[in-house]
């Protein structure tokens, strides 16, 4: 195990009715006035919206608005938010439904105190030093970003370019996480976030760090049971149980909990958020795409960790098998049940063909110096090639 910091302070309120607290909380936290940032409607039309004016305005907190969040959230909206929150003095930023919301709110957050333009942190020229405390009310299981210290924006002024940040000045300070909350979430966009968290969860087990016994069995705890979790969910979406354990799980999955003392890859996540910025594609479902076909053209480089995943993760037998036979039907077990769950295999499946395939290169690896990840670092003929089996 490699040496670690490991700075963890979101407060995390979890259960039924924890929303009414958020109030109470942001006020602990120091809140004076808030900005509620939304995304398009669901938060209005489930009544949670207005359960957070409510608690807001018992715990005498004031409050200004912003709603229209998107997937693959804009910068043009986190401007927007910047300017409103220094235009009323805000002094605590909200971030209420899907990942999208809490990562334009992290983004926000930093932005105000900034003098430069807030992009810079995105795109690596700069490093936040101070920011508004965050809260977040989280509505969909997958990002993990109520408990991270990352936030990924696409900026719509820069043909949808997509960067993240990492700072623990982001981490929020407390996280309201209600499974009840999540009983409306489509079947597909359960299946997206279920793919998100397993994908968390493969960008850390998959290292070239030994003797990681302790995180590579937590790791496999958790991933199991979200893919039990995320099918019991789709055939009930009320299952609380279920769905609480889909929603912690997310959060367990990208808190760094399970990366701890290890070395992380993240090429799977580079290559999908060229997807999702060229095509504006769901990030689960270009996950769903990408990951397999990262495994299958990476397994050579450490057959026996790849063996493992198949024996731990889908209970596969090694009797009579070398480990890159076993590997590969564990690679196959996966893609097995992102098809049970509904995910989209190819990236025809999302709208792209090979002829796109030189575009997303240059996404991924603009200079052809540049590599991508750890486990395998990939150099800009690998990320042809993956993308080339994923067609």
């Amino acid at each position: 195990m490699l040496n670690f910091d490991f700075y963890s302070p979101t407060y995390f309120a979890f259960g039924r009715d924890t929303e009414s607290r958020v109030g109470e909380l942001t006020k602990r936290f120091g809140g004076t006035k808030a900005l509620v940032h939304y995304g398009q409607g669901s938060v209005i039309r489930s009544g949670l919206l207005d359960k957070v004016r409510n608690s807001l305005t018992e715990a005498g907190i004031e409050f200004v608005e912003l709603g229209g969040v998107v997937p693959n959230p804009r910068a043009t909206l986190v401007y927007e938010g910047i300017e409103l929150c220094r235009r009323e003095k805000v002094d605590f930023v909200l971030g209420i439904g899907g990942g999208s919301s809490v990562d334009s709110a992290k983004a926000i957050a930093i932005g105000v105190p900034y003098e430069g333009d807030f992009w810079k942190f995105y795109c690596g020229q700069d490093q936040p030093k101070t920011a508004l405390p965050i809260g977040s009310i989280v509505t969909l299981a997958a990002t993990g970003t109520e408990g991270s210290n990352s936030s990924v924006i696409s900026n719509d002024l820069m043909g949808n370019l997509k960067c993240g940040v990492n700072s623990d000045l982001i981490r929020p300070t407390f996280s309201i996480l209600n499974p009840e909350l999540t009983y409306t979430v489509p079947d597909y966009h359960t299946s997206c976030g279920a793919t998100d968290i397993l994908s968390h969860i493969i960008e850390r087990y998959f290292t070239n760090t030994e003797e990681v016994e302790l995180t590579d069995l937590m790791s496999e705890a958790v991933f199991t049971r979200v893919m039990s979790a995320a099918k019991e969910a789709l055939r009930n979406p009320e299952d609380y149980e279920a769905r609480a354990d889909l929603l912690w799980g997310g959060t367990l999955a990208h808190n760094n909990i399970l990366g701890v003392g290890r070395e992380q890859d993240w090429s799977s996540h580079r290559l999908e958020h060229a997807l999702s910025s060229e095509f504006d594609v769901a990030h689960g479902a270009g996950l769903a795409v990408i990951v397999p076909n990262f495994m299958l053209y990476t397994i050579n480089q450490c057959p026996a960790r790849f063996a493992r995943f198949a024996v731990k993760m889908f209970g596969l037998s090694a009797t009579g098998k070398s480990d890159l036979e076993l590997g590969k039907e564990g690679i196959k077990a996966f893609r097995a049940f992102l098809d049970e769950i509904k995910m989209p295999k190819t990236l025809a499946d999302l709208g792209i063909s090979r002829e796109h395939i030189p575009r997303l290169q240059k996404a991924v690896v603009p200079n052809n110096g540049d590599l991508v990840g750890y486990f395998q670092p990939l150099d800009k003929d690998d990320v042809i090639k993956i993308f080339e089996l994923s067609l």
